[in-house]
């Protein structure tokens, strides 16, 4: 009778196998982001990420009308759909070839 232990490749394999599943869990737990109503909401920090802006650009773009978002007291939330439109209304298409 073979006795099995962690140095047996299959062994190894296995567990490795395991490691890479977990991985790919954390990962996706990490960045779920429950739907509301088939909605996807971003935070402030999201969109400055997305859009690559400062804080205080974002406030700037709220303050004067251009982006759309949500305020519930002191907690500021953006649709995404709506972010997308902004950069989709906002790009220019190259006129050199």
């Amino acid at each position: 009778m073979e006795l099995i232990n962690k140095d047996i490749p299959q062994v190894k394999e296995f567990f490795s196998s395991l490691d890479s599943m977990l991985n790919g869990i954390e990962t996706i737990v990490k960045h779920y982001k429950p739907h509301l109503n088939g909605e996807r909401f971003l935070s402030n920090h999201e969109v400055s990420k997305k859009l690559n802006v400062s804080l205080r650009t974002l406030q700037e773009w709220r303050d004067t009308g251009l982006i759309p978002f949500i305020q519930i007291k002191g907690k500021i939330i953006y649709r995404q759909n709506e972010i997308d439109k902004l950069l989709q209304k906002h790009y220019f298409e190259s006129w050199k070839e």
